[in-house]
């Protein structure tokens, strides 16, 4: 499941939220003024500059956690100099363009950031997951992880090449009230790693002192 998060005019979004969903995504339309849904992960947000203006609390809709989400803005084109309240903008639409062109961006956004293709499928190297129906394959082998183990190798996975925590591994994989120590994530990367390495791949790297991160692999 992708979740896509829509912020500006409902009447202007409505048509590309049509179109992302007939193309399998899960869109949601937030309208200027609006709070976010706060119990939704979302992967990817698309901005219509134009009614958002210079409205401040879209940074804090795009980057509840300090990770701003990766943004495809819809603009005309005075507007797409600079946009304030965004840190970062990774992609434009043109104002009044065609539906299918966003699909076409965002799909490319998704997999430039996370390397998953629009069938939910995320690749690397041998290694495969299909996201929507929670399978793992390492050169055509099924591997069975348990829930937990797949959670973490999915937020390790579609956050390639970044280091992490073992205190952010809790929050992120586990919930911010769940209560057990670093140790936990040691034992289930050991766990993960029994299952999805040996001497030809090696995806998850520790890093001395301060977590752990996913090797993107060719």
């Amino acid at each position: 499941m992708r979740n896509l998060l829509l912020l500006g005019d409902v009447e202007t979004l409505t048509p590309y939220a049509d179109a992302l969903e007939a193309d399998g995504f899960f869109p949601t339309v937030v309208p200027p003024g609006a709070e976010r849904p706060a119990e939704e992960e979302f992967d990817l947000a698309i901005v219509d500059l134009a009614s958002v203006g210079e409205d401040r609390s879209v940074a804090a809709l795009l980057d509840p956690k300090g990770e701003q989400l990766p943004v495809i803005g819809i603009a005309g084109q005075d507007q797409i100099a600079a946009f304030e309240p965004i840190r970062d903008v990774d992609d434009y639409a043109r104002s009044g363009s065609a539906p299918d062109d966003l699909v076409v961006r965002v799909r490319r956004l998704l997999w430039k950031k996370q390397r998953v293709d629009s069938r939910n499928v995320l690749k690397s190297g041998d290694l495969v997951m299909d996201l929507g129906n929670y399978t793992v394959q390492v050169s055509g082998r099924t591997v069975e992880l348990t829930y937990k183990e797949y959670e973490l190798l999915r937020f390790l996975a579609t956050n390639r090449e970044r280091v992490f925590s073992r205190e952010t591994l809790l929050n992120k994989v586990w919930g911010y009230d769940f209560y057990g120590g670093a140790r936990t994530v040691d034992v289930h990367v050991r766990r993960l790693r029994s299952k999805i390495e040996d001497r030809h791949h090696t995806f998850i790297e520790t890093v001395r002192n301060v977590g752990y991160r996913f090797r993107a692999q060719p």
